[in-house]
């Protein structure tokens, strides 16, 4: 089993616009915010880091507004703005090389920001109604998009006058009927060429650019609700999909099956990331619980209620820095999933007697002994 003492520490995004940080080796929680009045329109919807070192957090908000926070410093240190609300939330960020920010927003308006510039560099169409823009971690200047009657496209920043890869509709079902797509979610696979979405109609899908054919090399359906984040594990050989009733399952993406289910949620997922090198993976959503299973037994080792619905999460190898003022350390309470039993064992027990037959009942048994006699 992976050692989770090694897991430093965990970033969310929550809708009330301030981001949390849960230490899991001290056992503490922070609420970082920058403002003292907190709307709905600082909700964020997006994280990322701004550099290797993971000393710098990128947090996308509703507003428009992209912050950045030092980690080292445990505060927010610059606020810039990167889009239009009316254009919708954002889908996406990504960083490139010195210190260029890549911004998806949900009606398809991608741009490129160099740091010294309030314009972007570069802007292009993604479609309409994007839900997810993901960038590859192989090849930084290549990223993924898709929404709701919006395929996947991927797209080379260093020439974006149209996508190296269009994904080409479903085949019509049995009935030749259109069957409709929704791309919630997608991801790289490292070593290939590939990658792997999930739908809101329940399904996992492959494309391979790299073969001729540009629709998916491997389709799986799970469970009966939209899917909504999804996430591969270190190897790339499994792949881990939420859906919008708290269902979490791992699918082995060489055959096609389901591999097994991570039990506990009962709200809707949002976020999803299994850690790039220990066998685990964190999970929030409706539920305002961050939960972290292991991929080797799937049992739930970490259990942190946080007080706010969550969007996004991110795992850091660094520990946290206490913040200084009013967001101060709140001590985690670890919660188990047997944490009633003990109420139930003390109460006491009340058995029921078994219930007197009534007339109406005995009245018939009575005429089928009669009648059992005279035979």
């Amino acid at each position: 089993m992976g050692d989770t003492s090694r897991l430093c520490s965990v970033w969310l995004g929550s809708e009330t616009g301030i981001l949390k940080g849960v230490s899991l080796s001290r056992k503490q929680a922070f609420n970082f915010c920058n403002t003292s009045h907190l709307s709905r329109d600082q909700e964020v919807r997006a994280l990322c880091w701004g550099d290797p070192a993971e000393s710098e957090l990128l947090v996308g908000s509703v507003d428009g507004t992209v912050k950045t926070f030092s980690t080292e410093k445990g505060s927010f240190t610059e606020t810039r703005r990167c889009g239009d609300p009316a254009d919708g939330c954002f889908t996406g960020l990504a960083v490139l090389s010195g210190s260029t920010l890549v911004s998806c927003v949900e009606c398809g308006t991608l741009r490129v920001w160099r740091e010294d510039s309030s314009e972007p560099v570069k802007e292009l169409s993604a479609g309409k109604n994007v839900c997810r823009m993901r960038q590859s971690p192989v090849h930084p200047h290549k990223v993924a998009t898709g929404g709701k009657e919006n395929g996947l496209k991927i797209w080379d920043l260093e020439t974006p006058e149209k996508p190296v890869f269009t994904a080409k509709n479903l085949r019509d079902d049995w009935l030749d009927l259109r069957r409709p797509h929704w791309v919630r979610d997608m991801a790289f696979i490292p070593g290939t060429d590939k990658v792997v979405t999930c739908t809101g109609y329940h399904q996992v899908h492959i494309f391979d650019p790299s073969s001729p054919q540009r629709r998916p090399v491997l389709e799986v359906e799970y469970g009966e609700y939209p899917l909504t984040a999804l996430s591969l594990t270190a190897s790339g050989d499994t792949v881990v999909v939420g859906n919008t009733h708290g269902q979490i399952a791992l699918l082995d993406l060489r055959k096609g099956l389901v591999r097994g289910c991570l039990k506990g949620l009962v709200g809707g997922v949002r976020g999803l990331q299994c850690h790039p090198s220990q066998p685990v993976v964190a999970s929030c959503g409706l539920d305002r619980f961050l939960r972290i299973h292991s991929l080797e037994d799937r049992k739930l080792q970490h259990k942190v209620y946080l007080k706010s619905r969550l969007n996004c999460l991110l795992f850091s190898s660094r520990d946290l820095e206490e913040p200084a003022g009013e967001g101060g350390a709140q001590e985690v309470k670890e919660e188990e999933e047997e944490e009633g039993d003990e109420v139930w064992d003390s109460m006491a027990r009340v058995e029921e007697k078994p219930k007197r037959k009534t007339t109406e009942e005995e009245e018939p048994q009575k005429k089928k002994g009669k009648k059992k006699k005279k035979n």
